[in-house]
């Protein structure tokens, strides 16, 4: 039986339908799948970069965002211990300033942009298996839809942007290409009156967040050391104020006197890893392929990252399935490429014993108005790491570490 389309994603959110909407923009037949009916939250930090948000501006979307109510973030504090980061990145494209709207707010966006390209949706429709043709090629899947209903559909190419947990991965087969250990454990949730920018604090028991969004909400995140978990999880939320209290007292100065207007959300499982990109008729993008500490704030730019690079190295190549598979291949060691620094710097960023490695780094910033540009630059991925670790940095860095050689050293 020939395909019905010429591609099915599983999974209609920061991945998901970003992918669906470039190839349907590309011409092809997709179809969209997602478990969820939309609106619907999920675990996230919310925070697009600024990269991110070029890319939403260049697809079209990026004006429902602004129309949703969600405030521009053109301001970034990083605090840890003495030592105070502020200022902002230069932008990308024009655009200096991130956002981070409310899932339920973003992911209606984003399927939508996909539906307006031509992807026909199906939300509610879990996806149960794949289907294979004679060469173990991945021809289609198998769906569960309302009330129970099953039914196969097929395709040329099969997209598991279904998440860290990805199903379609685990029916791939995909295997894991690099992996090292969990860092951190998050808890956060949503208040009404704190007045803040985009904030980070770390403290001497862990870290802390804020993100002003939708409603004139902030989300305030509070981070762990991985090996804390167990004793965090049986009283989250009381753990949850001590960090805050804790690590960022200026903050809890105003969450003391603010309404808590969401309930708690949290999570130990924050996996760092590549998996197998792609295989015969099958591809994962998005954290179904490569997932990292949320600390960076960095998941929902990478997604839409890796939306662009997969339709942009597939390009009119779908009907040949060797030419297919080329692409698909490319499009993986793209992606590993792309993400390897972000990926590496971001354990370092989340480990606990390399805190005065990083108060290092933030105490030579601060002495330039350029060193500091480029950190946030590089901290919003217009510049790669190399473009921060130039002559001068380490240079102060150096001398901040030879006037606290006991503060600093590490």
């Amino acid at each position: 039986m020939s395909a019905v389309y010429d591609v099915i994603v599983v999974g209609a959110r920061c991945a998901g339908s970003p992918t669906a909407m470039l190839f349907s923009r590309a011409g092809y037949r997709v179809l969209l799948v997602d478990k969820a009916n939309f609106p619907a939250d999920t675990l996230s930090t919310l925070y697009i970069q600024q990269p991110g948000v070029a890319r939403l501006a260049r697809w079209g979307l990026l004006d429902a965002v602004k129309a949703s109510g969600c405030p521009p973030l053109d301001h970034v504090v990083y605090e840890l211990g003495d030592v105070r980061v502020e200022g902002c990145s230069s932008g990308i494209d024009g655009i200096r300033e991130a956002y981070a709207p409310r899932r339920s707010v973003l992911d209606p966006i984003l399927a939508d942009g996909a539906v307006a390209a031509g992807a026909e949706f199906r939300p509610g429709h879990e996806f149960t298996g794949l289907l294979y043709d004679d060469d173990h090629r991945v021809v289609g899947v198998r769906l569960r839809g309302p009330g129970g209903t099953a039914s196969t559909e097929r395709a040329r190419l099969v997209v598991g942007a279904d998440g860290m947990r990805s199903a379609v991965a685990l029916q791939c087969g995909a295997q894991t290409t690099v992996e090292h250990e969990k860092l951190t454990c998050a808890y956060y949730t949503l208040w009404q009156g704190p007045k803040t920018f985009f904030e980070m604090y770390e403290g001497p028991t862990g870290w802390v967040s804020a993100v002003p969004t939708n409603g004139g909400a902030v989300l305030i995140a509070a981070y762990y050391p991985q090996n804390r978990f167990d004793e965090v999880r049986h009283d989250a939320l009381a753990w949850y104020m001590d960090n805050v209290r804790t690590n960022a007292p200026a903050l809890w100065a105003q969450v003391e006197r603010s309404l808590q207007v969401e309930r708690l959300f949290g999570t130990g499982d924050q996996r760092n890893y590549f998996r197998q990109a792609s295989g015969p008729g099958w591809v994962l993008v998005g954290d179904a392929g490569h997932h990292k500490d949320s600390l960076s704030a960095r998941g929902i730019g990478d997604a839409f990252m890796q939306a662009q690079l997969l339709v942009d190295s597939v390009g009119d190549g779908l009907q040949d399935p060797a030419r297919l598979d080329a692409a698909l291949e490319e499009f993986g060691q793209e992606r590993d490429r792309l993400l390897t620094d972000t990926y590496n710097a971001t354990r370092l960023v989340a480990r606990a014993d390399a805190r005065d490695k990083r108060r290092a780094l933030l105490a030579a910033v601060r002495t330039s108005d350029d060193l500091t540009r480029r950190y946030f630059d590089t901290v919003a991925g217009i510049l790669p790491l190399q473009g921060l670790y130039t002559a001068d940095l380490l240079a102060a860095m150096a001398t901040q570490q030879a006037a606290e050689p006991a503060t600093v050293a590490g």
